[in-house]
């Protein structure tokens, strides 16, 4: 249970050094902000580390404002911008390039055009890659 839950439900509880650090936490949040002095830091954090009860702790911070969450990080396939896109052309490019000159370098030695079979090796990679960057492209420029 939160700490702002359990303050307004049951202020006679015992409050916990995790909860006094808590809201320790939120006073240097808020002092780091400009929402208080160092004046009233040193007094709010002194009288969060006196506190006995979850009761005691909830008039210190019952004034500021909710912390705001952090925002997410997005996964690892999820590069900003485009960046694993790039690597993800660049690697495409790169074996394309081999089983082409492959492929070329068996034909021109027998001189037998064989069946084009590079396009099975890089034709649904590159169209999987075309509809990515399609669809990341449209996610950037929406947000």
């Amino acid at each position: 249970m939160p700490i702002q839950e359990a303050t307004v439900t049951q202020p006679e509880l015992r409050a916990a050094d995790t909860d006094r650090a808590a809201v320790a936490e939120l006073l240097g949040e808020a002092l780091r902000d400009g929402r208080l002095t160092v004046a009233e830091y040193d007094d709010r954090l002194a009288a969060a580390y006196g506190a006995r009860t979850l009761g005691d702790l909830a008039p210190l911070t019952g004034d500021l404002p909710a912390p705001v969450p952090a925002p997410t990080p997005a996964p690892a396939g999820c590069a900003a911008g485009g960046q694993d896109l790039g690597r993800a052309w660049r690697a495409w490019l790169t074996v394309a390039c081999i089983v082409v000159t492959v492929y070329l370098a068996s034909v021109l030695g027998t001189g037998d055009w064989q069946y084009p079979w590079p396009v099975w090796v890089v034709g649904p990679w590159g169209a999987a890659l075309v509809a990515r960057t399609v669809s990341t492209r449209g996610a950037l420029s929406r947000g």
